[in-house]
């Protein structure tokens, strides 16, 4: 019986060599993910400054990263269905010029209503972001070395934004001030808007959706000689005019639930802790801004060191034992985060802490992206980091409520229980993906 359309161009992007239209992809991808991280450390960095200038209060400070995470759920909850059925490349450009627009008439807001307004919008775009990122990542690497690829994608556009972006407010906070920072994150942004003009259509996507020929044409430029398309047995998958929420959650409910948990857990540990600690550290230990800034700089080298290693320990290990051992590390480094008092150990004890926060959920996020089908793989996964987006909206103003309320001790205990239930549910994702072929992961059980 001759080989289906959707089987070929699977196994030849299974097996094939990185050439440099892999390495284009990536590059791109990497970029946008850098933005869309960097847009978020970088404000948990400008906050004391901002809250310092009067412009805004604590509690508006919390208000604009509600608004913004209100919006990122929208975006990674629609882009899902829109790139699962429209394809990827459609909505991977114009999430960055949304994007960068609106950064750029967030940053000169004249009060704090313009702000929350631009701060959505600008969440809405960068929400399509994530998800793509490692949709994308995954479908054009091959199998042998998915997950090294996937953690050079994050190490690059997922790790570095953190420790670049405090850097990078701690060098031109006195000159730029927060309005010129943001506005050269949103100039940036739309600069690569402009290159991903070149990125390539996922071919797993258009040999899925009755577009067989120009797989195999992108096939071809990439150094494969495939047979024409009438030798094949069809030319589209059977269930292409499925409905992607559908196949979801009629096929994989208790991974989209498991993912969500993972999501809600790392979204909420990260983005509160990038959103407040630099303010913790003021408030809380005495620190100078410019002192918490420097410690912060330092604890967040801790995010490239843990996707370096990332690199090594998902082809080594696999997904799932490197996930679940870092997350139960990382609760066990939040509660001796919380306790304390030295201001060496409390540096080495939160470099710690955010190398296995990073390593766990980050690891998490390749798995998910290998679980679901080409044809609901973006729906899959922006499900799941969409519920981890609207909960960390709530998340985030919690972090500020448990702090005054119970101290700072407490919201690293609260930290610890969230970091081990996020461990149990990554066992009930989906079958360890290390060495399979992406294709192969999604119909298995386990």
């Amino acid at each position: 019986m001759p080989q289906s359309i959707e089987a070929y161009v699977g196994d030849a992007m299974d097996n094939m060599r990185m050439e440099t239209i892999h390495w284009r992809v990536l590059s791109l991808v990497a970029a946008g993910y850098f933005i869309d991280v960097i847009d978020y450390t970088m404000f948990g960095a400008m906050t004391p400054d901002i809250i310092k200038s009067g412009f805004l209060g604590a509690s508006g400070a919390a208000m604009v990263n509600s608004v913004t995470l209100i919006g990122l759920f929208l975006g990674a909850l629609g882009q899902g269905e829109f790139t699962d059925r429209f394809g990827r490349k459609a909505v991977y450009q114009f999430n960055l010029l949304m994007f960068g627009i609106a950064t750029i008439a967030g940053a000169w807001s004249p009060n704090l209503t313009w702000l929350l307004v631009c701060r959505f919008i600008a969440g809405i775009g960068l929400g399509a972001e994530q998800p793509l990122c490692f949709a994308y990542t995954a479908e054009y690497a091959p199998k042998q070395i998915r997950g090294r690829i996937m953690a050079l994608m994050q190490f690059i556009g997922g790790a570095w934004p953190w420790p670049v972006g405090v850097l990078f407010v701690l060098a031109f906070r006195d000159s730029l001030h927060w309005r010129g920072i943001w506005t050269l994150v949103g100039i940036v942004a739309i600069v690569i808007f402009l290159l991903r003009f070149s990125l390539p259509e996922s071919p797993r996507w258009l040999a899925t959706h009755g577009q067989g020929q120009r797989a195999l044409d992108l096939l071809q430029r990439m150094g494969l000689r495939p047979p024409p398309l009438e030798t094949f047995s069809t030319d589209a998958a059977s269930d292409t005019k499925s409905d992607p929420f559908g196949i979801i959650f009629r096929t994989y409910p208790g991974r989209v639930i498991a993912g969500m948990i993972c999501f809600v857990a790392f979204f909420g540990v990260a983005l509160g802790l990038g959103a407040w600690l630099p303010n913790m550290m003021a408030t809380e230990h005495g620190f100078t801004i410019a002192k918490s800034l420097t410690y912060t700089f330092g604890m967040t080298l801790a995010f490239p060191c843990a996707s370096a290693f990332m690199m090594y320990a998902l082809e080594r290990f696999g997904r799932k034992v490197t996930a679940v051992v870092a997350f139960v590390l990382a609760g066990v480094a939040a509660v001796g985060f919380g306790v304390v008092t030295s201001n060496t150990v409390f540096f080495i004890v939160g470099f710690v802490m955010i190398f296995f926060i990073q390593l766990a959920g980050n690891s998490a996020q390749i798995f998910i992206a290998e679980v679901f089908p080409t044809n609901a793989r973006a729906t899959g996964f922006g499900l799941c980091q969409s519920a981890g987006r609207i909960a960390t909206a709530f998340i985030i103003p919690g972090i500020l409520l448990i702090q005054r309320s119970y101290g700072f001790t407490a919201v690293f205990v609260a930290i610890a229980i969230t970091l081990v239930i996020a461990a149990v549910a990554v066992i009930q994702v989906g079958p360890e993906a290390r060495g399979r072929a992406l294709d192969d992961v999604a119909p298995l059980s386990g």
